[in-house]
């Protein structure tokens, strides 16, 4: 089995690399072999893998070349965040809508050859959902929610969803989009993207850092941790069309949860000095786009797949601690808590 994965050196992609490579198989079959772009490299540990190859560049530049491959699935998870896409409007436009399209084309031209049709796992975003004054938005946004984005990056990611759900119904691919709840305990620094704040008070008061919180305590939004996220996408990935039960775009599980909440367990968990590093700082701009984000969700279909959401958002936390501990700059990135 050949696979694509697009992002496949951020860190939702290599994680989903590393858990592919260590199954036995996937929907029945060994991967041979794993291709990964990215504008930058894959890590290490996965460049080292005989089965992995990896290319550097823009999906767009990488989509003549996936053209003339078969590939037997790919997901696709590269893309500009939301920040990003709020401040640079093309770039948004070319990274996810211009890129996207692109890359179903070239299965396409490759399929009319060879006859392939490569089954396609799109990463879509809970930022499908928004606020509309004819059909206003529930507490919890269901499977059946109407979509109705108030953010670039969301609008373009529904767009995707249908643009997926059209290729599927030619019969260029055999598609399914699953919508990402916020993924936290991201490693690393901060990225562009609006919730990163999410992350970001959990993982810098681990750190010994202080971290300023720039929403209010009492901000709701559902979360998975990085492991329920790429069990989802692989979940999704191996099920039937039936199994899917009609529409292609679907919920992940999420962890409904209050700032507040995040950091009572961050208390629980690592004590009431790492806590004290979270101060609260409004940002206006960020505010503004996460209160046109949902407080909460839910995900039938995907239960249905067997995905469950954590119950305590100590858990979630208890999970970013294990990998830290697992990696090798654990010393650094727990500081805090020594």
């Amino acid at each position: 089995m050949k696979l694509l994965i697009t992002g496949g050196g951020g860190f939702v992609g290599a994680r989903l690399a590393r858990t592919l490579l260590a199954r036995p198989q996937l929907d029945g079959q060994a991967i041979t072999q794993l291709v990964l772009t990215d504008i930058a490299p894959p890590p290490a540990d996965l460049l080292a893998d005989p089965r992995v190859q990896a290319r550097t560049g823009t999906l767009l530049s990488q989509t003549p070349a996936i053209s003339g491959e078969d590939f037997d699935g790919v997901f696709h998870l590269a893309s500009a965040v939301s920040g990003e896409c709020e401040l640079d409007f093309e770039l948004g436009l070319r990274s996810n809508l211009d890129s996207t399209r692109a890359l179903l084309d070239a299965l396409r031209a490759r399929g009319a050859e060879s006859g392939k049709v490569p089954k396609f796992v799109f990463s879509s975003s809970v930022a499908v959902f928004g606020p509309d004054a004819s059909v206003p938005m529930p507490p919890r946004v269901a499977d059946d929610t109407l979509p109705a984005p108030q953010t670039s990056y969301g609008t373009h990611k529904l767009m995707c969803e249908y643009l997926i759900a059209d290729y599927t119904r030619k019969g260029y691919i055999d598609g399914r989009s699953a919508r990402l709840m916020t993924v936290t305990v991201r490693p690393g620094r901060p990225n562009g993207a609006a919730s990163s704040f999410f992350s970001g008070i959990i993982r810098e008061p681990l750190a010994g850092v202080v971290s300023v919180c720039p929403v209010d305590p009492e901000v709701s939004h559902p979360m998975s941790s990085p492991s329920q996220t790429v069990d989802g996408l692989i979940k999704v990935y191996e099920a039937t069309r039936e199994q899917l039960g009609g529409r292609l775009a679907l919920n992940l599980p999420g962890l409904n949860v209050r700032v507040a909440d995040m950091l009572a367990a961050l208390e629980e968990v690592a004590g009431p000095k790492v806590r004290a590093l979270v101060r609260f700082e409004r940002n206006e701009g960020i505010a503004g786009i996460v209160a046109n984000w949902p407080t909460g969700s839910s995900a039938e279909r995907a239960g249905k797949l067997g995905l469950k959401p954590y119950t305590q958002f100590a858990e979630i936390i208890r999970e970013y601690i294990a990998d830290c501990q697992a990696g090798p700059n654990a010393q650094d990135t727990l500081k805090g808590m020594q």
